[in-house]
């Protein structure tokens, strides 16, 4: 199933090219009461919608999904959580760029770990990416996300994927400097999640998915999952030795070689296998 989030909140199901909306049946979520509980309320019940979803997709006509907003199919993360260098030739393209390292040691994913993103740079690819610190060099990072469907603690890596409700494409977009990764990709729409979510029994085995991503036409990225240092299940299960995985926690996967900068006036398009593309505006 592919479940997408649209217009003014609106909930779909995305078939071909046409979306078909299946809002109506969020009437089976509990009513929720202060102090909300942890997890994103729509994944923390996703397993009783989808009959349901089904079910209202096969009798509702579609509207094609050209004709409709997209907005990120999680509505509210716990936690959006990232891997550094997690690709060995993005490791090496950070080492010899003084642009990217600006002078200091870059270092493996292993020596970094992982870090944490704010909830509030969410944004989907209806919505532009804003660039406004003209004074410094602003990249684009595609990768990768998963979405966690299941709550888990000290998670092993071989039960890792029963863990995930679906993927989608991700954009950790990043002010270079020497802050802190946690404030300099943490600004106002420096995390693209789109164009929808697939869930984990449509798209399978994630380890061997082509992503890439072009600036204006002009190739900028490509890659395969194959090449992750740490692959899904593996960062799954770290993540998971530091924080209880609740439904609707977001892992950025990591980004491969070929980061560079946008602009105000490009547009990015990122693709991935089995998920599809989408394009985001950058503006100022």
């Amino acid at each position: 199933m592919r479940i997408c989030r649209f217009d003014e909140d609106r909930v779909g199901v995305v078939r071909g090219a046409l979306v078909h909306d299946v809002t109506d049946a969020l009437e089976l979520l509990p009513p929720l009461r202060w102090p909300v509980p942890p997890g994103d309320h729509f994944f923390n019940h996703l397993d009783r919608l989808r009959p349901r979803m089904e079910a209202l997709a096969d009798s509702v006509p579609g509207r094609p999904v050209s004709g409709v907003r997209l907005l990120s199919p999680v509505a509210n993360p716990g936690k959006i959580i990232a891997a550094p260098v997690n690709y060995e030739r993005h490791l090496a393209e950070s080492r010899a760029d003084r642009g990217i390292n600006m002078g200091t040691e870059v270092r493996s994913i292993h020596h970094y770990g992982l870090f944490l993103k704010a909830g509030s740079s969410l944004i989907g690819p209806s919505q532009p990416v804003i660039v406004h610190w003209p004074d410094r060099r602003i990249d684009h990072e595609v990768e990768l996300a998963l979405v966690i469907g299941r709550k888990g603690f000290r998670i092993p890596e071989e039960a890792a994927l029963d863990h995930v409700a679906g993927y989608c494409i991700g954009l950790d977009m990043t002010v270079r400097g020497t802050e802190d990764r946690s404030f300099r990709k943490s600004l106002d729409s420096f995390t693209v999640l789109g164009p929808w979510l697939v869930t984990a029994d449509e798209l399978g085995d994630p380890g061997n998915l082509a992503i890439d991503l072009v600036v204006d036409g002009a190739p900028r990225q490509s890659a395969s999952t194959r090449d992750l240092v740490l692959n899904c299940a593996q960062l799954i299960a770290y993540a998971s030795q530091a924080y209880t995985l609740w439904p609707g926690d977001v892992i950025m996967t990591g980004t491969p070689e070929g980061v560079g900068p946008v602009r105000p006036g490009n547009v990015m398009e990122a693709r991935i296998d089995r998920i599809g593309s989408m394009r985001v505006a950058v503006a100022g």
